[in-house]
């Protein structure tokens, strides 16, 4: 771990995301109300838990070295999944680490990628049955391709394995719901009274990855007609359809500039509207009916760093913090991952438009992101005797969750500790006394608001979170 730097907390009243969100949120949803499209009540909390997350004034832990008494106060985090960077960050960290030493054994894996065309997008945007419906459907046609190869290498009878994510962005915050699953690269097989065994698979060619396309096209089809073509969309549905239906198509739902394109910078062409790289030559590459299908990443049985990494891709935040930057006037400019085919390198947002684009990005409560089929299913017969053994002493005793000592007691623990995880991402040792190197222990949860501001007010800390700024009337535009 590293000895010559040490750990500085994070300010998320500094950055430009908090101080957008704080100045234009009151005005953000009165805009909203105005129009008869009030935002979802846990869209509204999604805001507000994000101002509060990381500010000491609604709470926090206090820790004391035992050996210099030196104080050090570790702050309440929101613990959402929107978009704020800090949680999404950890909750990212934690499911990479938990993938990598408690689920997934070691076998080689690869990724499988599923964009959706952009009228489905909408749909299972708000419609999570629907999503669940359209998600089987494609690790289906992945099993069966595997299944179908490894009858042909003599396994009659095999089970595959995966872990799909869902993401609901693009790389210029856009609302793009798609697929990343990581399937086992073959199948696994046993005898009745046998261990299972797992059987590798050669990689897929551009034809299996078009057969699987074709496939996924036609089933997706065949549902929809099923649902006789209505959505079974979401009772709030009514007050995001012009928030969500803008942000998938790239225009604005908010602002002066409503209605219009997000404006791009960098650009060689000034018309349309191109996010997606696709390029149909492209080895193990498949586009079908605005399916595209993408399966050219692996990860080798033996390279759990390089799969841990790719867990953290899978499950990454939807917001880059280092990609948003503030105009001269006002406007946020974001930077792209990578170049869209018209040569945009940024995008552009007026305040009230970018908040429209965080308000997309936020999952409705209880739709899960994260699923597993196959031998990995919660279910599944086999499921324990193809998952990496427990490692010993990973529950961490001096986790800075509260309940850390007490859970460790009991075995295995889901959550990985924040201590933990920040010497695993970052090789910091955060209850180390940046003093005296003496250990860091809890003291108390102070909860606001009345103890937190005598306590903050004592150490010379500001006691006052930011303001929340009023809202502005729309004739002021």
């Amino acid at each position: 771990m590293q000895d010559t730097a040490a750990y500085c907390p994070r300010n998320p009243e500094s950055t430009i995301l908090y101080s957008v969100v704080a100045r234009n949120l009151e005005t953000f949803l009165a805009r909203q109300q105005e129009r008869d499209r009030a935002v979802p009540a846990f869209v509204d909390e999604e805001f507000r838990s994000f101002l509060r997350c990381g500010v000491k004034e609604f709470g926090f832990l206090r820790l004391r070295c035992e050996a210099c008494g030196k104080d050090r106060l570790l702050p309440f985090s929101c613990k959402n999944r929107g978009y704020c960077p800090a949680c999404c960050g950890r909750r990212m960290a934690d499911t990479a680490a938990y993938l990598v030493d408690r689920v997934i054994p070691a076998v080689p894996v690869r990724q499988w990628v599923f964009s959706l065309p952009y009228a489905l997008r909408y749909r299972v945007a708000f419609d999570a049955a629907l999503l669940g419906e359209v998600l089987g459907i494609l690790i289906e046609s992945v099993f069966r391709f595997l299944k179908q190869r490894s009858r042909g290498n003599g396994i009659p009878k095999s089970k595959c394995g995966a872990v799909a994510f869902v993401q609901r962005f693009g790389s210029a915050l856009n609302l793009n719901p798609h697929a990343h699953v990581l399937v086992f690269d073959g199948v696994y097989a046993a005898a009745d009274v046998e261990h299972p065994v797992f059987y590798p698979e050669r990689s897929p060619d551009k034809k299996d990855v078009v057969a699987v396309a074709e496939r996924v096209a036609v089933r997706v089809a065949a549902l929809l007609e099923k649902r006789d073509g209505a959505a079974e969309l979401d009772p709030e549905a009514p007050a995001m359809s012009s928030i969500y239906g803008a942000s998938i198509t790239g225009t604005q739902a908010a602002g002066p500039d409503a209605g219009r394109r997000v404006q791009t910078a960098g650009e060689l062409q000034s018309e349309g509207y191109s996010e997606e790289r696709f390029e149909n030559g492209s080895s193990r590459c498949a586009m079908v009916s605005g399916f595209s299908v993408h399966a050219g990443v692996s990860i080798r049985a033996d390279d759990r760093q390089g799969l841990e990494r790719l867990c953290k891709y899978v499950s990454r935040p939807p917001i880059a913090a280092d990609r948003l930057a503030q105009l001269p006037d006002g406007r946020l400019i974001y930077r792209l991952k990578t170049p869209w085919r018209n040569g945009a390198t940024h995008v552009i947002f007026e305040p009230l438009e970018f908040m429209a684009r965080l308000a997309a990005l936020v999952p409705a409560p209880r739709v899960n992101l994260i699923h597993y089929f196959g031998v990995l299913g919660p279910a599944a017969k086999w499921r324990a005797a193809i998952v990496p053994a427990p490692i010993e002493n990973e529950s961490g005793s001096e986790a800075c969750g509260c309940d850390g000592e007490r859970n460790a007691k009991k075995g295995r623990r889901r959550n990985y500790s924040w201590s933990l995880l920040m010497a695993r991402v970052f090789e910091f040792d955060v209850l180390k006394c940046p003093d005296c190197n003496g250990r860091l222990k809890i003291l108390a949860a102070i909860h606001p608001p009345i103890h937190t501001r005598k306590i903050l007010e004592c150490l010379g800390l500001p006691s006052r979170a930011p303001p929340i700024s009023r809202a502005v009337s729309e004739s002021l535009f």
